[in-house]
């Protein structure tokens, strides 16, 4: 399908990067089952009115589950890569915030939820280095120039997705020919409404765990995703 495709999209979750050592959400030991220690769910953490309301106790957790990690990219991350750079794939369409894709190598990487690697200031605009982020162990990092408490930039519950992001994903899904879903439940909207704009030929679909998008897939995969993707390119190559 690879080889016959003249335009192929990845569209991919969490579950790309639990294979780098980092948490999914939703599964059974997800970040929402299995993070107690605040008493109060992760989903409400990483919401935009708790944010506002306190900021130490999100950074507290944003940095203990996102900034601190030493995740490094994984054979389903490199794989990717490869593939585009050979140019057997169009664009990778990312739930994930942790930057690994780019770590790897893909270059059009299109961050539906943002990404760690950018802060900044929500009143003046100033940016703030990643490095100065995380250098404040959870602490509240605070703008420079004008004090306003300085914010990640990734979508939190309650905002919305940007809508430039929104239309180069509808654009390249609705032009493809073979659509790969990975490591995602598909689950979270509106993200996963935008499979619904696909007209191409096949979908592969590489889970896990069922999907609502299993009858529509002409081929699933319930073994690793690097595994799959790995083997895959070695095929192919």
């Amino acid at each position: 399908m690879i080889t016959r495709s003249h335009n192929t999209v990845f569209f991919g979750g969490a579950g790309v990067s639990t294979e780098s050592g980092l948490k999914d959400y939703r599964s059974e030991d997800g970040l929402y089952n299995t993070v107690k220690k605040y008493k109060v769910s992760p989903e409400t953490i990483l919401s935009h009115s708790f944010f506002v309301a306190y900021p130490d106790v999100f950074y507290d957790f944003y940095y203990n589950y996102f900034l601190s990690s030493s995740a490094e990219p994984n054979s389903a991350h490199f794989a990717l890569a490869k593939l585009e750079k050979e140019g057997k794939l169009n664009a990778v369409i990312t739930q994930n915030i942790d930057g690994l894709h780019q770590r790897a190598g893909s270059k059009n990487v299109l961050e539906l939820h943002g990404t760690i690697y950018r802060h900044y200031c929500p009143r003046c605009k100033k940016e703030m280095s990643f490095e100065s982020v995380r250098s404040l162990c959870g602490g509240v990092p605070r703008c420079e120039k004008c004090g306003s408490v300085v914010r990640p930039d990734v979508v939190l519950y309650e905002e919305q997705l940007d809508e430039r992001v929104i239309e180069a994903a509808v654009d390249a899904i609705s032009s493809a020919e073979l659509l790969i879903i990975g490591g995602t439940s598909l689950a979270v909207y509106p993200a996963a409404g935008f499979l619904h704009y696909f007209q191409g030929s096949n979908i592969v679909l590489i889970n896990r765990g069922e999907t609502q998008f299993d009858n529509k897939a002409s081929l699933v995969f319930r073994d690793k995703i690097g595994d799959v993707l790995s083997k895959t390119v070695e095929l192919i190559s």
